[in-house]
């Protein structure tokens, strides 16, 4: 059973959380201790799970990342009005190979996964996302995955797997389940343009930094339709996080970045959620532990909505432009936009219904003025593939 790799909270951690008071993250968390073992399960929302993993890094880590200091930080937070019931399973540690690491990585996010609690993963390196989206095999066939990130991380064709290099591995490994791969935040100069050719080439969507802090809602959209996201800290500017070695002065702010997260939590479909390549500085784990705390609120406002023409909560909007016609909706409830893709069928909705990718407000008004989304085109050739 993998969960038998996991060790317990540190003793300093669950000795802090005696002295916090009841409406503390610390004292609502059910904790993996010495003393009782694992948590019951059974109803739980959420799981935190850290992974200590850290040989694969493309940038080697001088120390081990202090998970029990993010955890001290996190549990410090106040709870918000949630109706959710968080565990915390403690750490993965390294195991004889990183290939063994990898394997119970899989196993325990399997695990949850077929209990529907979603697993936050606290991960010393972002290479940790393919074990991840391992686990979805036999579960789910088919995945989006959003990474946000100042790089789009597919490495040199020659390189084994690092945390520079997950995305070529997630690609070309069968069973290969990625439907979609989108990327938040990505920095052109870091960027080679062959990464860039083959993004387009796979009908995959970036959004650049500019574009998406002069406008957050951007990445709304985006995460609403994602199974799994994983957040390279490397996309916080240097500043926001006192780091200066292998971080970048241009990046998301601390408010962008949680803001993020709020939107990841909203989606009624994101099932993992993974923080990756924190170094050891108290101001990180303090951002950390934010971008957590925003995560699950931003559950706590999940709508799951299903829009068509009968639902009295939507408006269906129809637009006819030179090549198509295009057919919006938007929800009453929630003031959210999806359009109609009328391309993918069986092998992605497992129906013969048009697909709904979710859009913005001004997506809809774009196309009134003939200028059809980009995204739109991908998701429509990639319906043909």
């Amino acid at each position: 059973m993998a969960f038998d790799f996991l060790i317990p909270v540190a003793d300093k951690v669950l000795a802090h959380c005696e002295l916090l008071p009841p409406q503390a993250l610390g004292s609502n968390i059910h904790k993996h201790t010495e003393r009782k073992g694992l948590p019951v399960l059974a109803n739980a929302s959420f799981a935190i799970v850290g992974v200590l993993e850290s040989r694969n890094a493309f940038e080697k880590k001088l120390e081990p990342l202090n998970i029990s200091e993010i955890r001290l930080q996190l549990y410090k937070l106040m709870m918000g009005n949630w109706d959710a019931t968080i565990v915390d399973l403690g750490d993965i540690e390294e195991g004889d190979s990183v290939e063994d690491t990898y394997f119970v990585v899989k196993e325990i996010v399997a695990g949850l996964l077929e209990e529907n609690i979603i697993p936050i993963i606290l991960g010393a390196t972002q290479d940790i996302t393919y074990p991840a989206y391992r686990a979805f095999d036999g579960i789910k066939d088919m995945i989006n995955l959003v990474a946000v990130d100042s790089r789009f991380d597919f490495g040199q064709d020659e390189e084994l797997i690092s945390s520079n290099s997950y995305m070529s591995k997630i690609i070309t490994d069968a069973p290969n389940n990625l439907f979609n791969f989108s990327n938040i935040g990505y920095q052109s100069y870091f960027n080679a343009q062959e990464e860039v050719d083959l993004m387009e080439r796979l009908f995959f969507d970036a959004y650049r930094l500019g574009d998406v802090s002069a406008n957050i809602s951007l990445a709304e959209p985006v995460l609403r339709n994602a199974h799994m996201v994983s957040m390279d800290l490397r996309a916080v500017r240097a500043s926001d996080i006192c780091m200066s070695s292998n971080f970048s002065p241009n990046g998301f702010n601390g408010r962008e970045i949680c803001a993020i997260a709020r939107y990841a939590g909203i989606s009624d479909k994101v099932s993992v959620f993974g923080i990756y390549e924190a170094e050891n500085t108290s101001q990180t784990y303090q951002l950390i532990a934010q971008i957590v705390w925003y995560f699950l609120e931003g559950h706590n406002y999940r709508v799951e909505e299903s829009p068509n023409s009968k639902n009295e909560d939507f408006t269906k909007f129809i637009v006819p432009t030179d090549t198509e016609e295009l057919v919006y909706y938007k929800s009453h409830l929630t003031e959210r936009w999806w359009v109609e893709v009328p391309s993918i069928l069986t092998s992605h909705t497992k129906t013969k219904s048009p697909a709904l990718l979710p859009c913005t407000e001004q997506d809809y008004l774009d196309a009134c003025n003939q200028n059809i989304p980009e995204r739109w085109f991908k998701a429509y050739k990639k319906g043909f593939n």
